[in-house]
């Protein structure tokens, strides 16, 4: 199994800007010791290539060169003063986080590639053998949507499961520029699999950026096995398949099933390799009760499930109580991870089953939807 890439190397992560506490906890599935220290910026000790390629809230990690200000002059500095171990052509490329520093992007990546010709390096804007990212922040660090900044959890020593680094302080304000080559890209082809061009659809199916930043936060990867008891369309599942994990999904009801089994098969079953680079794990579906899974303890390294919203979803044979409560407690045997969306928070059910709350995120999905993303470990003695 690939572990990161430990030195004295720091990476700059480029977030998606949208709720970057989630990213952050997204992103510790392939880097170590991250913290954030701007709006869509964080730093990290570690990372493993193959696996920022399959996220999907960080968009890039790049070597850090160095930081400075949320200025142009910072930035001009910083690559002055830095020593450049490097051969062959090179290119700049500048981003301004929402617009937060009011640098010009094209200003920037002028005088910045400007330095780096008076340097003795030719440019290739096309296809450069170096790529410097250049990313300025400028504003206040957000904790997740309850307020509280993402909490560092333990690094496993298995390359990545560990963001041991944590946040800066949440409300902290951050002006920054940081220099970096780009080392590892995550691949941005999430629209190919829009819900509504899947072969099989059904209203309220999750996204697939979230369908994978959930899966990864669960431990999706090659060599590992993940579970859904509530598969519906089979989304979760399609998405950690790409990025190598073996999926197991069951769902109570047959029409779900079949159709998560239709959309499985064309993802999952393609002869081409996976974009993340990753080859497509094997896949299993079938109709089955999430409160009696036909699997042994510790079948399956991690479990994702999107709760029924009482509201809108059909139960034939549980209370919505009685259902999240059971497949809490058949979670916690199978596995000893898992992560929990519903449209409430069942953390109190969770802890009953025996889980520890590791983390916890709101996301809201548009005006009378809220998901509740729960991060759930077992608990130790």
């Amino acid at each position: 199994m690939a572990a990161p890439k430990r030195s004295s190397t720091v990476y700059l992560l480029e977030l998606g800007g949208e709720d970057d506490a989630f990213a952050a906890r997204e992103a510790a599935s392939a880097a170590t010791g991250i913290r954030r220290i701007a709006p869509g910026i964080a730093v990290a000790r570690g990372i493993v290539p193959e696996r920022v390629r399959g996220l999907a809230y960080t968009h890039r990690a790049s070597e850090l060169l160095g930081r400075g200000a949320a200025d142009l002059e910072s930035a001009r500095a910083v690559l002055e003063a830095a020593s450049i171990d490097r051969e062959g052509s090179v290119a700049v490329r500048a981003t301004d986080v929402h617009g937060s520093s009011g640098v010009s992007t094209e200003r920037a990546e002028r005088e910045l590639g400007q330095i780096l010709v008076d340097r003795g390096f030719p440019v290739d804007l096309e296809e450069p053998d170096h790529l410097l990212r250049v990313v300025f922040s400028a504003g206040v660090l957000d904790g997740d949507a309850s307020g509280d900044a993402l909490e560092p959890v333990t690094d496993d020593g298995d390359g990545g499961d560990g963001g041991d680094g944590g946040d800066g302080p949440a409300g902290e304000q951050g002006s920054v520029c940081a220099l970096g080559w780009l080392a590892a890209e995550s691949v941005r082809d999430f629209g190919a699999r829009a819900p509504t061009d899947k072969p099989f659809f059904q209203p309220g199916s999750m996204d697939p950026l979230l369908a994978r930043a959930v899966a990864n936060v669960a431990g999706a990867r090659t060599g590992a096995t993940i579970l859904d008891p509530m598969c519906g369309t089979g989304g979760v599942l399609v998405e950690a398949g790409l990025v190598g994990a073996d999926v197991i999904g069951t769902d109570a009801q047959a029409k779900m099933a079949a159709g998560a089994r239709e959309n499985l098969a064309h993802f999952l079953d393609a002869e081409n390799p996976s974009p993340t680079g990753a080859n497509r794990g094997s896949w299993h579906v079938g109709r089955g009760d999430a409160t009696r899974l036909p699997l042994t303890g510790d079948a399956v390294d991690g479990v994702v499930f999107d709760a029924p919203y009482g509201r809108q979803s059909k139960i034939d044979t549980h209370r919505l109580e009685d259902l999240v409560s059971g497949a809490l407690a058949e979670a916690h045997r199978v596995a000893p991870r898992a992560v929990v969306l519903a449209d409430r928070s069942w953390a109190s059910e969770a802890r009953a089953a025996g889980w520890e709350l590791e983390s916890s995120f709101e996301r809201r999905v548009h005006r009378s939807l809220t998901r509740y993303v729960m991060v759930l470990e077992r608990r130790t003695a």
